[in-house]
């Protein structure tokens, strides 16, 4: 892909980087190595287009990711075909060193519910990997079937990344939800029990800190042939910044003031590093993660942010003990303005709504080994029970048509429904839910003679990594449970632990 000196600044004056760029960086290039080392990756579809991302790191761990501290003019394309001879659109944007040199295209004027094919190039320079994206659906029009994957907590010391690898060879996978943790923020620890291979540096606090460690995990090939397979709706857990984090409280009592820096400086490097639009580039007051996406009339996605409004834990972080389940009562995970927000969002009339959120929604009894007394977690919505019953009435008040939920972050497979009370875990149910287990994170094996018993509304309590598979039609959400043999070294295979069907107008959850 060449392009002269005369078309580049043509180009580039006509969306307005020729004044803003001195001449001779239009053709300047990093000097030195493949600059497209972190791989490419796309974003939230919309029917006319998506976001195409990368990030300009010749040297990935080294400072600023080996690029000189000034702008580069980046070329990229989308095309019909593999091989780039139908050119759909093209343009040029700044890799700015403010944003880590990473390039966000919002692409649009494309055909929906269509693949295509894009990539970058630098002036003068190499071409980046190929990726390829779906549009999303036209609005209201009728959908044969979609598939989506979930899949997240992806600790590099914990595991290998196979899992992506197999992710990306499923057959038409439509889209990738990425609940959180895609990085995980800890110190390198010595290689030996439970550490497979070790992060770079010390424990994230920085920007440059989680700049580096977004690019270690990028340089997985494993993972950027996931994000180049298909689109990625993406959002963040608590790794991302720090352990269990909470609105303006971490979990070791920092000064809300002292740890807001410390979280703009995570949450910028976040965005820097996915393929997500302009407004969820963070602000003054952090970045509006929460949105929705829609599918056509089959499906309607509500994509949450469960960190940045909520609450304290109770019991100080669960540190306070005993905290018995009347004491896990802090009072919002999603604040009144999200609230208000999925309130509205649900009205929309969609045959299956997705709430696509991190934590575990639903009541959960648990047992610590060689322990007679059960317990509930104080991280997930169980620590937050007031706001459950809020989630619960918005449900029963907007009255979807089929609500399914897709969760994270505990290190488990576990799958069943939403009971409209606490109190009755086998009675009225209000929703599927679905908690995909980790890409590589440790777990605690559950004790399932006791835990099932103890939890009449699930189906499944599985410690196992790997990621779920959802193909969703009209009349049913199928989904298959995806399992990985091994993950503490390379190469592990993958096989189908279960399937689940849900049928549509019931909130039942069915093995096949």
């Amino acid at each position: 892909m060449a392009f002269d000196r005369r078309k580049l600044l043509m180009l580039a004056g006509q969306i307005g980087l020729a004044a803003t760029v001195p001449a001779a960086r239009l053709a300047a290039t990093p000097r030195g190595d493949y600059p497209f080392r972190l791989g490419v990756a796309s974003g939230d579809p919309w029917p006319d287009g998506f976001v195409i991302w990368t990030r300009l790191a010749p040297r990935p761990l080294d400072e600023h990711g080996g690029m000189p501290q000034t702008a580069f003019v980046v070329c990229w394309e989308v095309a019909h075909d593999e091989g780039f001879k139908a050119i759909a659109r093209k343009g040029v944007t700044l890799a700015r060193p403010e944003f880590g040199h990473s390039v966000h295209v919002e692409v649009e004027g494309l055909q929906p519910f269509r693949h295509y094919w894009y990539r970058f190039t630098l002036t003068g320079g190499e071409a980046s990997p190929v990726g390829r994206a779906r549009t999303a659906p036209a609005a209201g029009s009728e959908v044969d079937r979609l598939r989506l994957a979930v899949a997240g907590c992806q600790h590099w010391e914990a595991g290998f990344f196979d899992a992506w690898g197999h992710l990306a060879a499923e057959p038409d996978l439509d889209l990738v939800f990425h609940y959180g943790d895609y990085i995980y923020e800890g110190a390198s620890r010595p290689l030996g029990k439970n550490i497979v291979r070790q992060h770079v540096g010390a424990e994230a606090t920085c920007l440059d800190d989680y700049r580096r460690r977004h690019a270690q995990y990028k340089t997985d090939p494993h993972l950027q042939a996931a994000h180049a397979s298909c689109a990625f709706v993406t959002s963040f857990d608590d790794h991302e910044v720090d352990n269990n984090w909470a609105g303006d409280h971490d979990q070791d009592g920092t000064a809300p003031e002292r740890f807001a820096v410390r979280r703009r400086a995570a949450l910028q490097a976040w965005y820097e590093n996915m393929p997500l639009r302009r407004a969820q580039r963070p602000g003054a007051n952090g970045p509006k993660s929460f949105r929705r996406l829609n599918f056509g009339r089959l499906l309607r996605m509500h994509v949450l942010d469960t960190r940045s409004y909520r609450s304290d834990q109770p019991c100080n972080d669960g540190k306070i003990e005993p905290c018995p389940i009347s004491a896990h009562d802090s009072p919002t995970v999603l604040g009144a303005r999200q609230e208000s927000w999925l309130r509205d969002s649900l009205r929309g009339g969609s045959r299956w709504d997705l709430l696509a959120q991190q934590v575990l929604v639903m009541p959960y009894t648990r047992f610590k080994k060689g322990e007679s007394e059960s317990f509930t977690s104080f991280d997930t919505w169980d620590g937050y029970r007031p706001a459950r019953e809020r989630l619960i009435g918005t449900i029963r008040e907007a009255k979807p048509t089929n609500l399914i939920i897709a969760s994270g972050d505990f290190h488990r497979n576990i799958v069943g429904t939403l009971p409209a009370r606490d109190e009755a875990p086998d009675g009225n149910q209000v929703a599927v839910e679905f908690l995909a287990s980790s890409i590589s994170s440790r777990g605690t094996q559950p004790d399932a003679a006791r835990e099932k018993p103890a939890n009449p509304h699930l189906s499944l309590v599985e410690t196992v990594r790997g990621y779920h598979v959802h193909e969703i039609t009209a009349q049913r959400w199928r989904t298959e449970v995806r399992a990985m043999d091994t993950v503490e070294r390379p190469g592990g295979a993958c096989s189908t632990l279960a399937k689940f069907e849900v049928q549509t107008g019931r909130a039942e959850v069915h093995p096949i």
